[in-house]
């Protein structure tokens, strides 16, 4: 069995993979308050937790991936009075947009996809657990975690407070510590309320994340309740140092085994086109370039590092995954057979490293420029050619890209008109060689060309591409 490495956020350390239970990994990742489109750090979060999926699948575990929603926050409850809209109006739009980007990008569905709004019975049980203890406390503005009664608060973020942090939560002398928390907030007479038997009101940010890992994925017989949090590394303190204390109080369990956070994302804006704004929303930069171009993109730096996003590095990465679909291209058609023995070694080996995805794909680089000398020497190699058929299967199933139809890859950007107007001159041009009027079907070709659009005469047709 190959031995998994990951980088454990609170060991500071890489370690080795052990489920808690034999070849099964139960996975929570913070995952979006849907109060507005998805940004790039979203994309940045899910790619790397989807390659954590992929790669824990192709070391044979079964995986349970969970993702939460928060649908009820400060900021939902803003945009409710801005817009006269309703809470499920407003999230229910923003969990499907955010899908349907993380689908663009190709992400893997979610096993489990809770929402805070329909768990909150479990939430108000931990709660009361809580105050049952005396570490948790009722005051005139809500119920609050009492930090000093966890001894080994701080120990996931090896800090126990945060000045930063602590600078956005309200004053409140009414607080036992500066540091203590709120699980339950009561309500105001512009809040969204619900009924509690501590107060009427609604959970806190912290509360929501321990009570879903309870309720849907716990072990009861284990020091741990799952085997891997995930989430963005901004999510380390307070979120997450708050999600432990709960859940160690409450439960008397660690809530992870190891914890694993993503690295920021930065926007360069001197190298960011006007026609994508500037914009940190996905969506925006969903409108030049494909969910996959993005994907690749992100997938060229460790997912631990802060990534520096600007246009003339996704340009270039483009460029470099545009290699991979022309060697596709290359074998189009063709029947796979087994995957190069060494070529897969090589990329299992560099991602069962803590994700390390920049060599795997200098191993794919190399992979592409021998595979283009081969089949310039002998480009009927069939054998050859099979086996590159299945090493860009491979590379589809465990990093997400190469998937795509080789030639409708290069027609990304092209209008519906566009490729109406392509498709009747493709069969304008096809008549005529039916007819034999070969100087027509020529003319046709022209006009094609200067469309910029090349085509190709295959076995399985004619296909064409954006030049």
């Amino acid at each position: 069995m190959k031995e998994l490495y990951i980088y454990d956020s609170v060991k500071k350390e890489k370690v080795l993979f052990e489920s808690i239970e034999e070849k099964k990994a139960k996975i929570y990742v913070c995952g979006p308050t849907v109060y507005d489109d998805s940004h790039l750090g979203h994309a940045r979060s899910a790619i790397a937790f989807d390659l954590l999926h992929r790669i824990l699948k192709m070391n044979d575990y079964e995986v349970t991936m969970t993702k939460n929603f928060t649908d009820i926050d400060d900021k939902i409850i803003k945009k409710m009075y801005e817009t006269s809209r309703t809470l499920e109006d407003i999230t229910s739009e923003y969990i499907n947009t955010y899908k349907a980007d993380m689908k663009a990008l190709n992400v893997l569905d979610n096993t489990i996809e809770p929402k805070a709004t329909e768990n909150l019975e479990v939430m108000k049980e931990m709660i009361n657990n809580l105050i049952s203890k005396d570490m948790a406390y009722v005051i005139s503005n809500g119920v609050y975690f009492d930090t000093s009664k966890d001894n080994t608060y701080g120990s996931i973020s090896n800090r126990a407070s945060d000045e930063n942090s602590q600078a956005r939560v309200e004053v409140n002398n009414e607080k036992r510590n500066s540091s203590d928390f709120a699980l339950w907030k009561f309500a105001k007479d512009e809040d969204v309320i619900f009924e509690a038997n501590f107060g009427n009101g609604r959970p806190g940010w912290h509360i929501e994340c321990s009570a879903m890992i309870e309720k849907h994925l716990a072990y009861k017989d284990s020091p741990y309740q799952i085997d891997i949090h995930g989430g963005g590394a901004d999510l380390l303190f307070p979120h997450h140092e708050n999600e432990a204390a709960q859940t160690r109080c409450s439960s008397n369990q660690e809530i992870a085994k190891y914890w694993m956070h993503n690295g920021f994302v930065n926007i360069d804006g001197e190298k960011m086109s006007k026609s994508l704004g500037n914009s940190f929303f996905l969506k925006d930069v969903l409108k030049s370039y494909s969910g996959e171009v993005i994907r690749f993109y992100l997938l060229t730096a460790h997912y631990r590092t802060d990534f520096n996003f600007n246009e003339e590095d996704l340009l270039s990465s483009k460029k470099r995954l545009d290699k991979l679909y022309r060697v596709k291209k290359r074998v189009y058609g063709g029947a796979a057979s087994l995957v190069n023995k060494e070529f897969k070694e090589k990329i299992f080996t560099s991602l069962n490293d803590d994700i390390n995805t920049s060599k795997a794909i200098s191993y794919i680089d190399e992979m592409i420029s021998s595979a283009n000398d081969k089949l310039d020497i002998n480009p009927k190699d069939k054998a050859l050619k099979k086996e590159l058929v299945s090493n860009i299967e491979f590379i589809s199933d465990i990093l997400g890209i190469g998937s795509s139809d080789a030639y409708s890859y290069f027609q990304f950007g092209i209008s519906e008109e566009e490729k109406t107007t392509i498709e009747k001159l493709l069969e304008k041009r096809t008549e005529a060689k039916k007819a034999k009027n070969f100087e027509a079907a020529d003319k046709v070709r022209d006009e094609i060309t200067a469309l910029g659009i090349s085509i190709m005469d295959t076995p399985a047709g004619v296909v064409w591409e954006k030049v």
